[in-house]
């Protein structure tokens, strides 16, 4: 279940950093959003690693329904662009599937 707290939190450096560079570089923010931009990507990648999985890909596979949920979110809350019902069903589909890769019975 440490999955359900990282997962998150990954999502919101990953996206928090990237948006960082999205803002210098597509809103005229100033160059000084690159520095916690990075420092947000390195907590992004470190926290990839504290997911509890034997194959990288597996963690990084789930970690992408997540992801997309995430920034659906980020859409709504931070940018003011309510996601529509295309956007929630295709984020409850990914979310089932990352669900499924994380949590299926390996054999």
């Amino acid at each position: 279940m440490k999955a359900l707290l990282v997962y998150p939190l990954a999502a919101l450096a990953e996206i928090g950093g990237c948006f960082a560079f999205w803002a210098w570089l597509k809103l005229d923010r100033s160059p000084l959003w690159i520095a916690p931009g990075v420092v947000s990507l390195i907590a992004f990648a470190w926290l990839l690693t504290l997911i509890p999985s034997e194959a990288a890909g597996r963690a990084f596979a789930a970690y992408g329904g997540v992801y997309i949920v995430a920034s659906l979110a980020w859409m709504g809350l931070v940018e003011k662009t309510a996601p529509d019902r295309w956007d929630l069903i295709g984020g409850v589909i990914c979310l089932a599937g990352a669900a499924i890769i994380l949590f299926g019975p390996r054999g």
